[in-house]
């Protein structure tokens, strides 16, 4: 029996993806609580709606840089958060107190 390696391949990376968004998309609709954006890790931004590996490190880089942020709509200045994004996000965003976040 041949097997095509490269469709292979394709076939499980489609399927790899479609799970991740269908696991991220039920994430976000069962999230409760808050992300303080000034003192979340990687793993806690991840959970905010829109936010996966690359942006989260985006946003800790900004926030380096940046000494942390003064309001929420600073995190527009990351790339790939403009206003729409901003605001599927705000509900969940805070930046003081402790993070509180959890998916149900």
């Amino acid at each position: 029996m041949h097997v095509n390696r490269k469709r292979v391949r394709t076939l499980a990376s489609a399927l790899a993806l479609l799970l991740g968004l269908t696991a991220a998309t039920a994430a976000t609709a069962d999230l409760r609580g808050v992300v303080n954006v000034n003192t979340a890790s990687a793993e806690e931004l991840q959970l905010l709606p829109g936010v996966g590996e690359s942006r989260a490190a985006a946003i800790l880089e900004l926030r380096q840089k940046a000494g942390g942020f003064k309001s929420v709509e600073e995190l527009a200045q990351v790339k790939g958060i403009g206003a729409v994004a901003l605001e599927r996000m705000r509900p969940h965003v805070t930046i003081q107190g402790k993070t509180t976040a959890r998916v149900e």
